[in-house]
């Protein structure tokens, strides 16, 4: 013999699912929510709007019909709900489209990529002598610059 349940016309609460409900409460962290199945859910001032809430009676006043998504239900049974995810996405402004580039950009002839005798790319070995010739200066200018501010520093 099958037991029929008590309240045939109730549906049990699914995360996911899209509910009508009624607000009942709000707090500082959030507003109650009262749903169609006389069970409560909190919404957090976190999924209450797309945008930053700082004040949830700005949004929302109890007794307020409100559309809902269950996120989740925890193990004492509390019910996690959002109405931010239960709104329709909005759409994102269009991006101006850029224009065409007129040419194309090649590198400057200065550059360690072209020797300065052919105007071609230059060989891996020319640009490593290129970069030791730009580092040993680098470095002898550095040092330059340091052994000036040591005899400075030091007085009688």
């Amino acid at each position: 013999m099958r037991r029929q349940p008590c309240f045939p016309f109730r549906m049990a609460i699914e995360i996911g699912a899209i509910l009508e409900g009624k607000v009942s409460g709000i707090a500082k962290f959030g507003a109650f929510v009262t749903l169609s199945e006389g069970k409560s859910g909190l919404v957090h001032i976190s999924e209450i709007s797309t945008g930053f809430v700082t004040d949830v009676n700005e949004h929302l006043h109890v007794g307020d019909d409100v559309k809902v998504k269950v996120l989740g239900i925890d193990e004492k049974g509390r019910i996690n709900l959002s109405i931010r995810q239960a709104q329709p996405k909005p759409e994102a402004p269009a991006r101006p489209s850029r224009p065409a580039p007129t040419q194309q950009r090649r590198p400057e002839p200065d550059t360690p990529f072209f020797s300065s005798e052919s105007k071609g790319p230059a060989s891996f070995e020319d640009m490593l002598q290129k970069f030791k010739q730009d580092s040993d200066s680098k470095l002898s200018d550095l040092k330059a610059k340091e052994d000036g501010r040591g005899r400075k520093r030091s007085r009688k």
